[in-house]
């Protein structure tokens, strides 16, 4: 151990952790490439995405260098020699850059599906440990990407090991050399590098410290948030959701927020040009939540002579009945999906819906239709405590949840439980048993096929025409709904039964922007032949208004105590949305984004994906779109707070 060393040892530790989170980044590099339909042009922005890489590296280092940087310090000051200390110094350093290693590792199929980084929202499915662990050794994906942490873990022990061994221990020939430096060169030294890993921490000089809308520099998404480090946005979002966890949501003043939401539903009801939909009263409702089928994987918008569509069932089933192709969902994550189709409220930000200690009541669908009489079911394919479904759902007037445990045990084949087939053989034999009651009913199912870790039967008459396997699932979940429509047809109750199908969120596709349209662009279809017209509406539509546009189409006066729009009879002005704690808005020609913790905003020309950010020029406009979505969702989070989202019979 030479003079210095101590010190030396912190720098070479600081310089490999870098090199390694920006490895770390050139694989998200070439996973976001190699997913696109064609390399991106990044225009030669490229290299200073890494150059802010290194300031946010730089100072997550800092936080984990914070600890054995001081160890250093004291033990080149007070002259320790014992090989003990600096062994738990070491190990400690190890183990933080480890698990930071890991965070990484995570990030890369994180970023890849939600386009965006690793973030304090993927904590919220930590109670269903099981079913997580059971999709990372279910996922070859996941498995790849463990083996390549522990390749990495190893391989970095081993070059620590190395590097300790050089710069820590005292060798025999060394035992004549000076081990320490001068004292005063020893409390200079550490001063210099106290005060630069206190500016590392911050990330600057300036008054404000680093943050996460700092890597924006540019009018590429994909660069913007390629320079954030992932242990940098899960503590920062973690921070703030620990806040929002225990502060009021604070987007709007009450009032302003209600009367926002009173605009909203004031809307007069208008002749759009759809034509009017009258079902009989009875008519059976069966919904149709997708697992991640977003408007992209079907036919819907494909050109004449474009790629074929992954989704030949569902396309004929648009063809069939009352399409919207502008309608988009409320959040990334299922449970947003599946909260916002029954009861018509927004997601608001991170905050999980569900898991709400006192369960609100709601007035959404099932409740409407249970008060008419009807039987209400919901069925998913794997555990129903997941997410806190079955508890939240069986306090919202929903009869039954029908999950895996349900079901033969030899049929739940994977992670997610049963394969969506058999889902929808189960769903039929649950309808026949209903409509045997004599009274109608509602079944609402949720596939999940097309969520990895992905499960490919091999025992039906399915011949997928894709080569990867991701576009095989999509055809499956696809030939899954022509199956089960085809069962459906043969029933009794088919006739007097309209069929809604509509995905839960969609799936991250190419997008220049920080929130990933296709992820929210969802198709939303009414299908009920000989009562419903083909036809296809092309306005702005929300996951949230499917339940007072299908209460519209049945003869029931019900209570809209909700955020949806009867979308037969009114028109939706602009469709608003959260990417975790992002909010999205969008009109016929404009989006407008705002990463809520740091009020950073954006206005983009949506149709016109060179003009790039627009906010200076049209300040008015969004704050127009900022005051709508912001009014909804205050006002929604409002309700939950003051109990005041029942149904009045309630």
């Amino acid at each position: 151990m030479r003079q210095g060393s101590r010190y030396g040892y912190i720098l070479t530790v600081y310089a490999i952790g870098i090199v390694i989170f920006t490895l770390f980044r050139v694989a998200n590099t070439l996973v976001y490439g190699f997913g696109a339909e064609s390399w991106p042009d990044f225009g030669g922005q490229y290299p200073y995405a890494l150059v802010m890489g290194w300031r946010f590296d730089t100072a997550v280092s800092c936080y984990l260098l914070a600890l054995p940087l001081l160890m250093a310090i004291i033990g080149e000051i007070a002259r320790i020699r014992a090989r003990g200390y600096y062994l738990t110094m070491h190990i400690l350093t190890v183990v933080l850059y480890t698990v930071a290693f890991f965070a990484c590792t995570a990030d890369v199929p994180f970023f890849s599906y939600f386009f965006t980084r690793l973030n304090a929202v993927s904590l919220n499915e930590a109670d269903s440990f099981g079913l997580i662990l059971d999709m990372i050794l279910s996922e070859p994906v996941y498995l790849l990407g463990l083996a390549a942490f522990a390749a990495l873990a190893t391989g970095y022990a081993f070059l620590m090991r190395w590097v300790f061994r050089k710069l820590l221990i005292i060798r025999n020939e060394e035992l004549g050399i000076k081990q320490f430096l001068p004292t005063g060169w020893a409390i200079a030294l550490a001063a210099v590098l106290l005060a630069g890993g206190f500016v590392g921490m911050r990330g600057r000089l300036a008054k404000a410290p680093l943050r996460a809308s700092d890597a924006y520099y540019c009018g590429d998404a994909f660069l913007n948030q390629l320079g954030l480090n992932p242990l940098f946005t899960l503590y920062k979002s973690f921070e703030e959701m620990q806040k929002s966890a225990n502060q009021p949501l604070t987007l709007m003043d009450a009032e302003e927020a209600e009367a926002v939401y009173n605009e909203e539903l004031g809307i007069s009801n208008e002749e759009l040009g759809v034509g009017d939909v009258a079902l009989p009263a009875g008519t059976n409702v069966v919904v149709v939540i997708m697992e991640s089928m977003t408007v992209d994987k079907t036919g819907l918008l494909k050109p004449a002579g474009g790629n074929a569509s992954l989704t030949p069932h569902l396309d004929s089933l648009m063809r069939g009945g009352l399409v919207f192709t502008q309608c988009y969902a409320s959040g990334i994550h299922t449970y947003n999906g599946i909260y916002s189709t029954l009861f018509a409220h927004p997601a608001i930000l991170t905050r999980h819906p569900m898991k709400h200690t006192i369960i609100p009541l709601m007035c959404g669908l099932p409740q409407q239709l249970q008060a008419q009489g009807y039987r209400t079911a919901y069925m998913l394919t794997h555990d129903e405590e997941f997410d806190n479904l079955r508890g939240f759902l069986l306090a919202n007037a929903f009869d039954s949840v029908l999950g895996e445990s349900h079901f033969p045990q030899e049929e739940s084949v994977g992670t997610w439980g049963i394969p969506d087939h058999k889902l929808f053989e189960h769903a039929i034999a649950h309808c026949r048993a209903e409509a045997s009651h004599g009274t109608p009913f509602l079944t609402t199912i949720m596939t999940c096929s097309d969520h990895a870790p992905y499960f490919l039967p091999d025992d039906i008459d399915f011949t997928p025409r894709s080569k990867a396997l991701a576009e095989k699932m999509v055809e499956y979940a696809d030939w899954s709904i022509g199956h089960f429509m085809q069962m459906a047809a043969k029933e009794p109750w088919f006739g007097n039964t309209l069929f809604v199908f509509i995905a839960d969120h969609g799936a991250a596709g190419k997008c220049p922007y920080e929130i990933s349209l296709p992820y929210h662009h969802v198709p939303m279809l009414f299908y009920c032949p000989g009562h419903i017209e083909p036809a296809r509406c092309d306005r702005l539509a929300l996951q949230l208004d499917l339940f007072p546009t299908l209460m519209g189409m049945l003869p029931y006066d019900y209570d809209n105590n909700t955020f949806g729009l009867d979308l037969l009879r009114q028109r939706r002005e602009m469709a608003y949305f959260s990417s975790d704690d992002k909010v999205g808005v969008l009109d016929t020609a404009w989006f407008y984004i705002c990463h809520v913790p740091e009020n950073q905003e954006r206005l983009y020309h949506w149709c016109d994906t060179t003009a790039g950010n627009q906010i200076d020029q049209h300040r008015d406009k969004a704050a127009a779109m900022r005051r709508h979505a912001f009014g909804l969702i205050q006002h929604s989070y409002n309700m939950l707070e003051n109990r005041t989202t029942g149904c009045k019979q309630n």
